[in-house]
């Protein structure tokens, strides 16, 4: 005998609830409205949502919160949607509901003397970093995404970005948070104390945990002082190795001056400079791999310039360098940059790719990209290897791009080939499948193998005692209990 299908479960009650909760501007449910919040910005994953709530401060969010588990419908935590995995991005069955915080953008307060700022989860990193530059400060984490993306996000996600070589990931900046918890309770975590031993440091479950124990609201993030001097230099080296000795030349003398060192292959460098207008590679000759490098100081009398082309000088003495050039001005600056952030665009506009966010110990940086080059080059002819990313804190963007006798289609279909010969080779080395961008919707199945055990157990037994309803986030970062590898997107940007 063939069980019924459940019934369709009304709604109504709920979204009025939850309207007069959170008023007429807070609960979207008409389908044009919907529709943006339920595709990610790689345009991979397509979901459905029953609503969008946009809650304009913590009490709403809670009273919502509170709403939805008494309904027990699951609740999907969005900012900027810029996630990398589908991290952001509701599942198909029309059920969920998906919670913007875009309403909630304010900047509290900026502190001179302790050198932090308190801010709300939908302020837009790139509005903090400018509110910290026009008090003077830095908020040092830097993003390619950090126009649109959201505080609550890039925090959720501990994200990465160019600066972590010096000022560490999203989770080394934050002192403090608030979140609400899966049951509507919340947490006030708000505290500015640089020391405090007092029991477990709660708010470190939140950083990283993309939404599936809590929805951050506020956070009190360190600032730093405001760079007096920055020098920006691209070179062209031989190869990672090279790369790796020209970061250890630097590492050696003063490591407190990089504030990011940049890896980008010969193939991505051409590729941007191909099919990005207005980009141009200032050298006199391509090269098989090149070096960005960023020197930063408060001090306003450190004569970087002089540091930098000692070490340049003698690092073309020795070989390891063919031929670099120092940015004179903003402008050049600018455009230096330019050439490293417009490789996800240019392998976009060059066809299908595939992208693996992964890290290795730093000293492992070259090994990786060598052996995973010649695997995925035999695994399939004329493939298009274009690594590029942080050499400096061992997090690399292996991403690959179609061959050009090949379709995107049926590159696709190769996509978790392709991925698993990466994650093979960085596993053998020590490193992790997924350096900053998350776990999300795209790999969780190959959490069982790389964080099984008593780990994977441990996480497991965090969510269900936060989250015994599994509402917050669902189907993000772990695999099922039943867990086998299935096809999954893989192209797009990153």
């Amino acid at each position: 005998m063939t069980a019924a299908a459940p019934a369709p479960v009304d709604h109504t009650r709920l979204l009025e609830q939850l309207a007069d909760v959170l008023g007429p501007a807070g609960v979207l449910t008409a389908a044009d409205d919907i529709d943006p919040f339920c595709t990610d910005w790689r345009n991979l994953y397509h979901g459905r949502a029953l609503a969008v709530l946009r809650p304009a401060d913590t009490d709403a969010l809670s009273a919502a919160v509170r709403l939805c588990v008494a309904h027990g419908v699951p609740m999907v935590p969005q900012g900027g949607n810029t996630s990398m995995v589908g991290g952001a991005t509701p599942d198909d069955s029309g059920r969920e509901i998906v919670i913007c915080m875009s309403r909630m953008n304010h900047i509290r307060g900026i502190d001179p003397h302790e050198m932090t700022m308190e801010v709300e989860a939908g302020v837009p990193l790139k509005v903090a970093q400018d509110a910290a530059r026009d008090a003077g400060m830095m908020l040092p984490l830097s993003i390619s995404s950090e126009g649109s993306a959201q505080m609550g996000g890039v925090l959720a996600t501990n994200a990465g970005g160019n600066n972590t070589v010096r000022y560490g990931n999203a989770r080394e900046l934050v002192l403090g948070l608030e979140a609400v918890l899966p049951d509507g309770e919340v947490f006030h975590g708000l505290r500015r104390l640089r020391k405090d031993n007092t029991g477990y440091a709660l708010r470190q479950l939140f950083v990283g945990s993309e939404g599936t124990l809590g929805f951050i609201t506020r956070a009190i993030i360190q600032l730093q002082p405001a760079p007096k001097e920055v020098e920006v230099a691209l070179c062209a080296v031989g190869d990672a190795q090279g790369a790796l000795a020209l970061f250890s030349a630097f590492r050696a003398l003063d490591p407190a001056l990089i504030q990011a060192f940049e890896y980008m292959s010969g193939t991505g460098m051409a590729l941007v400079n191909e099919l990005i207008p207005g980009a141009a590679l200032p050298l006199e000759q391509p090269a098989p791999a090149y070096v960005l490098v960023e020197l930063a100081t408060p001090r306003p009398d450190a004569n970087l310039r002089e540091f930098m082309e000692g070490v340049l000088a003698d690092a073309m003495e020795n070989g390891i360098v063919t031929d670099a050039v120092m940015a004179e001005s903003e402008g050049q600056r600018t455009n230096l940059w330019k050439l490293r952030e417009e490789h996800a665009e240019a392998q976009k506009r060059a066809g299908a790719s595939v992208k693996n966010d992964v890290s290795v110990p730093v000293s492992r940086v070259p090994e990786l990209i060598a052996r995973a080059t010649r695997a995925c080059e035999e695994l399939i002819p004329g493939i298009r290897p274009a690594p590029f990313g942080h050499l400096g804190d061992g997090n690399i963007h292996f991403n690959l791009v179609q061959p050009t006798d090949m379709s995107g289609d049926a590159f696709l279909a190769r996509a978790h080939d392709i991925m698993d010969t990466v994650a093979d080779i960085v596993r053998d080395l020590d490193g992790s499948f997924s350096a900053e961008h998350g776990v999300g919707q795209l790999k969780p199945y190959m959490m069982a193998e790389w964080r099984g055990g008593a780990e994977l157990a441990t996480m497991r037994r965090i969510k269900a005692a936060l989250d015994p309803l599994n509402l917050m986030n669902p189907g993000k970062i772990f695999p099922p209990a039943t867990s086998v590898p299935a096809s999954a997107p893989a192209s797009g940007a990153a």
